[in-house]
């Protein structure tokens, strides 16, 4: 507790980037978010190779090339691969193709179907995602306030999850990871085990402040250290979990597992150095409001 203006001010430095990186890549004539093509459309080819390939080894690396991210699907049975991108031109998809061709040593003409594609989240769904996220929030923070009998523990932890959801938008954003489907599944997954890990220690302080005499700030550290354990150990369980499916896993399983790592990560450290500290720092705020109000002014007779 010490510390927490150092933590806060770490937390500060990270939204920065992130935001930093949003607009940096505006100013390149980019989207500040790598919107994937479910967001945007695109178009999909679908070629027949003809021969026995590896879409990690011998289709990726040429994809990313010329279009850059894209969704690749084998047709089983066959030698047919059906590759979704983002919308390009004529000419790209030309150099590309033949390039293919060059690749594997075909004269025919590989293409069976070329079609343009519309996105698949429509704003519609993207606008009730975001309505999702905020009215669950909003009924977490009446929850918690109810459950608590204190609205500062239910808005310290909705700012606690704002934090996670910044971070995890700041890590799209630096690293360019394709913005999809996959997102909205790694946020709800962070918000869940941010919130969960939260309130164990929030009903950790609610105890000790009816077993424990003193000043909330060394009440709030004896709390996070007594349930320190507990959330880094569940912590290191879901890294193991979620750094084997980064590992071993597929390349558009990558793209939702790296988020999941940094999530984790996240939503254990706000937990620990970011919520409780919001807590006490709303508590002081309300507590010196409180005693300004209930101060006196001097008896005029007594002057």
């Amino acid at each position: 507790m010490k510390n927490r203006k150092i933590f806060f001010a770490f937390s500060t430095i990270l939204i920065l980037i992130g935001l930093g990186a949003m607009i940096y890549n505006h100013m390149q004539g980019e989207d500040i978010l790598n919107f994937d093509i479910e967001f945007k459309g695109g178009t999909v080819l679908h070629l027949d190779l003809e021969q026995q390939f590896n879409i990690e080894t011998d289709i990726r690396p040429l994809v990313e090339e010329f279009f850059g991210s894209a969704v690749i699907q084998e047709v089983p049975g066959t030698y047919e691969v059906i590759i979704t991108t983002q919308e390009t031109d004529q000419q790209s998809r030309q150099q590309f193709v033949e390039q293919l061709k060059v690749n594997f040593g075909l004269t025919n003409n590989i293409i069976l179907a070329e079609d343009s594609v519309s996105p698949t989240i429509s704003p519609e769904i993207q606008r009730n995602a975001v309505n999702a996220v905020l009215l669950g929030s909003f009924l977490m923070l009446i929850y918690i306030w109810i459950r608590f009998q204190d609205f500062k523990f239910g808005a310290a932890a909705v700012l606690a999850l704002i934090h996670d959801v910044l971070i995890m938008i700041g890590v799209y954003a630096v690293f360019r990871i394709p913005l999809n489907n996959s997102f909205i599944a790694a946020i709800l997954t962070i918000i869940g085990y941010s919130i969960n890990d939260t309130i164990i220690v929030f009903d950790r302080i609610r105890e000790n402040r009816k077993l424990i005499s003193g000043h909330d700030e060394a009440i709030v550290t004896i709390s996070i250290k007594q349930t320190l354990t507990r959330s880094i150990n569940t912590s290191i369980t879901t890294l193991i979990m979620v750094s084997s499916l980064y590992i071993f896993g597929t390349s558009s399983v990558r793209e939702f597992a790296f988020p999941l790592v940094i999530g984790t990560i996240s939503g254990t450290y706000s937990s620990i150095f970011i919520a409780s500290p919001i807590w006490y720092e709303l508590r002081k705020l309300t507590r010196n409001k409180n005693q300004k109000k209930n101060t006196k002014e001097p008896d005029p007779q007594n002057a």
